[in-house]
């Protein structure tokens, strides 16, 4: 579990911050490390931490909730992000997208039971002139044809076995 010495994790500026503001900076720590190791925030961790932090349930939810980067379900071990911007949008992104939702059986937004894969869109990867782009995980995908399609499914498919 995270450090929850507030005071020796803000260092130098703990002396000027409330604790208040210590508290919510640690939530945000601890949120980044959590997720880290179990990749999404588990509901009994949230509750651990809000009682060692003594922070009520409601503004360990409101802080958690107000960033897009923290995920309150369990999120595949491969992140598949089609790009749905203008460029990639003309260019067949839908397409690419149905095809990863009738393979892996999910729909944009869900993760397969297996949490091999959680499928998601983004408004643009800033590769417009790769139209159309994915992402996996960190890796960019580009001129996504139904060849490419076929290589992220196997990308995805490999840490099955």
């Amino acid at each position: 579990m995270v450090s929850m010495d507030i005071d020796k994790e803000m260092g130098a500026v703990a002396g000027v911050l409330s604790r208040e503001q210590k508290q919510k900076g640690m939530l945000i720590h601890a949120f980044q490390e959590i997720q880290k190791e179990c990749n999404y925030l588990p509901e009994e961790t949230l509750e651990t931490l809000g009682r060692e932090l003594d922070v009520p349930m409601s503004v360990v939810y409101s802080t958690a909730s107000f960033y897009k980067h923290f995920y309150f379900k369990p999120r595949g071990k491969k992140i598949v992000k089609v790009c749905t911007g203008t460029a990639c949008h003309v260019r067949g992104a839908s397409e690419v997208l149905k095809a990863l939702e009738g393979e892996f059986g999910v729909k944009e937004g869900e993760t397969t039971p297996d949490l091999s894969m959680t499928l998601e869109t983004v408004g643009c990867v800033g590769c417009c002139g790769l139209a159309p782009v994915a992402t996996i995980n960190e890796d960019v995908i580009g001129e996504i044809d139904m060849k490419r399609v076929a290589e992220i499914i196997k990308s995805v498919k490999e840490d099955l076995s």
